[in-house]
């Protein structure tokens, strides 16, 4: 998983954290109290587990996130989002690791899901079990496995997280054929997908379904820039909108233009974390310090006024 997908997958359990645990279980409800909302402690888990022990196959995207119990008792929740190339003999190990680190550090209760967006998720344990003469350690955690669900089910689900492992599942797909051909099956494949979260805007609510529709678009992608372009404008049909492109179709854009850094690709995926407007003006930034491309051309890449780059430019020459 590249470092793009990684950005992409902690936006997105950013947003629908609430939608992903009533996805797992309807009734955390009961037990939980959704209305204090979540926090994410990103800090702490990078302090107990800066730079988790994993082959170089495998990424993880974890989150650590302070709950709320119905009477008002605080939990801490550990997602582990792992994209699993291969089956993992450590898997369990390293979820049994997160545990001891956490509770030693904090003495805090902690409930895990472990989310497989991989091909071969059910192959992975859902416990750590170890035996040493009369002592046994077990240690259970919630699996996920994306690849079970079916298409028909995640289609005719109202929950949001089922449209996103729908998305996900698009990634797995080993199409056959040149090329053009591929692209051409998944522009109908992800057109299809924004006429139904078009459907279900009024279920999800606008901000719900515009960050998935972010997520479809960066996450799999076309072979040609060509086609890239072309379901952007036909997503913009479909919605009624436009300037929908976003920070990494700018980079699809430009990519092979000559006299660009590689260096300005890592920076406008990181522009993915910071937001729309934001990420705007960061990918303006980028571009004239990373490009000669002139005002003009900068403006229409990133679809903002030419006046709002001259500012920017006139920022940045008086430091």
């Amino acid at each position: 998983m590249r470092p793009k997908y990684d950005i992409l997958w902690k936006g997105m359990i950013e947003e629908i954290i609430e939608d992903l645990l009533l996805f797992i279980d309807p009734d955390i409800g009961k037990e939980l109290d959704l209305g204090r909302g979540f926090e994410f402690l990103d800090k702490e888990l990078s302090e107990i587990y800066p730079e988790p022990d994993q082959p170089s196959n495998t990424r993880v995207v974890d989150k650590l996130v302070r709950v709320y119990l119905r009477d008002g008792e605080e939990r801490w929740m550990l997602l582990h989002l792992e994209v699993q190339g291969n089956s993992d003999k450590d898997f369990p190990r390293r979820m049994f690791e997160y545990y001891i680190r956490l509770y030693s550090k904090y003495g805090r209760p902690v409930a895990a899901i472990a989310i497989f967006i991989g091909k071969n998720g059910m192959k992975i344990p859902f416990a750590f079990e170890e035996h040493c003469l009369w002592t046994c350690t077990r240690y259970e955690y919630k699996t996920i496995n994306i690849a079970d669900y079916p298409n028909e089910i995640l289609d005719a689900s109202t929950n949001p997280f089922a449209a996103v492992m729908l998305v996900a599942k698009g990634a797995l797909l080993r199409m056959q054929g040149s090329d053009d051909e591929k692209d051409n099956v998944l522009l109908e494949q992800k057109l299809l997908m924004v006429r139904r979260l078009k459907e279900k805007m009024t279920l999800f609510g606008e901000k719900k379904t515009r960050a998935i529709l972010t997520f479809l678009k960066n996450y799999v992608t076309f072979k040609k820039p060509e086609i890239s372009r072309k379901f952007i404008e036909q997503t913009d049909e479909i919605l009624n909108k436009s300037n929908t492109m976003g920070i990494i179709e700018q980079w699809a854009e430009i990519r092979h233009q000559e006299g660009v850094e590689e260096g300005l690709e890592k920076g406008l995926e990181k522009g993915l974390e910071k937001g729309l407007e934001e990420g705007k003006e960061e990918s303006v930034r980028l571009f004239l310090a990373h490009t000669e491309f002139s005002p003009e051309k900068i403006a229409e890449f990133v679809k903002v006024p030419v006046s709002f780059v001259e500012k920017i430019k006139g920022q940045l020459s008086s430091k």
